[in-house]
């Protein structure tokens, strides 16, 4: 699979980069990664897709190989500049059908891209997005009101993540069968430890700093619910069948809310996409290129 990297010096004067297929003619994949990846950490699903699809990946501020830019600038803003880069760059794919595939985080970035813009994708897949409940938006919102926030569960794994290694394959050993990373496929963390991890004096480390997933994990999206109300763009969300409780409750509200965006259960974790990339670029490709 050959990639090309672009970048994007953007609104909020950091540089947003990433990588794209080379123009085929092929519909275009917007693709979008989740906290603490980067856009080719998925290259086992990615390949399996780019036989369907041209490929768009955009790596968010503070991942991959873009610019740590600051402060978070928020997850709204997020998608907001995620969308300048694509608009800014897809022209040289010409007037080719587009489609969006996110996870985690990015499957929340694309849907309030989708909510926002209508017209822009014909259809959307996302992967174990972390849409949060309401009630858990309000707590979120009054532990930042009080000071709390970098307390949940996931901010304090994020925050004693470790950073550096000796080397790739001392970290590929060392994340091995471990927390987020067990059951993955051997290409998939092989793909991490290739393009999430940077080369520095010593040794390699996460391109990511622990600190921005913290900021993350620590933050949530504005105006979540109104926005996937507003979604039409026909839409699926894939989430797995061992993930974080409280994924498949809010996948059933979205559900229930929108008769735009329908549901699987697949089996597997958070990253089941990690874990069987060949199965879900199946299901990807199957929803994205059905004709409705």
């Amino acid at each position: 699979m050959q990639l090309l990297s672009w970048s994007h010096p953007t609104s909020a004067d950091f540089t947003l980069r990433g990588w794209h297929s080379p123009p085929s003619g092929k519909p275009v994949l917007h693709f979008l990664h989740g906290n603490g990846f980067c856009g080719r950490a998925y290259e086992p699903l990615l390949k399996r897709l780019a036989a369907d699809f041209d490929l768009w990946l955009c790596d968010i501020q503070g991942h991959g190989d873009s610019d740590h830019g600051g402060r978070f600038h928020g997850w709204n803003r997020s998608a907001e500049l995620a969308l300048e880069a694509f608009e800014s760059g897809r022209g040289i794919f010409g007037e080719v059908p587009c489609f969006a595939v996110g996870h985690s985080f990015g499957g929340v970035l694309s849907s309030l891209i989708l909510a926002k813009h209508p017209q822009l994708f014909q259809r959307a897949v996302l992967l174990d997005p972390v849409l949060f409940p309401p009630a858990l938006i309000g707590v979120m919102a009054l532990s930042e009101v009080l000071g709390l926030h970098r307390r949940s569960t996931l901010a304090r794994k994020s925050a004693a993540r470790r950073r550096q290694w000796p080397d790739r394959a001392a970290a590929y050993a060392g994340l091995y069968g471990r927390g987020i990373f067990k059951g993955w496929d051997d290409a998939a963390l092989w793909a991490y430890v290739e393009h999430a991890l940077k080369e520095v004096e010593g040794g390699v480390e996460l391109k990511c700093r622990p600190s921005r997933e913290v900021e993350i994990f620590s933050s949530y999206p504005r105006r979540l619910w109104p926005s996937l109300g507003k979604i039409v763009t026909p839409t699926q969300i894939l989430h797995g069948q061992q993930s974080y409780p409280f994924v498949a409750k809010a996948v059933a509200r979205v559900t229930v809310l929108n008769a735009h965006v329908s549901a699987q259960v697949v089996s597997g974790g958070h990253c089941f996409m990690q874990e069987a990339p060949q199965d879900c670029a199946e299901r990807v490709a199957n929803f994205l290129l059905q004709h409705s």
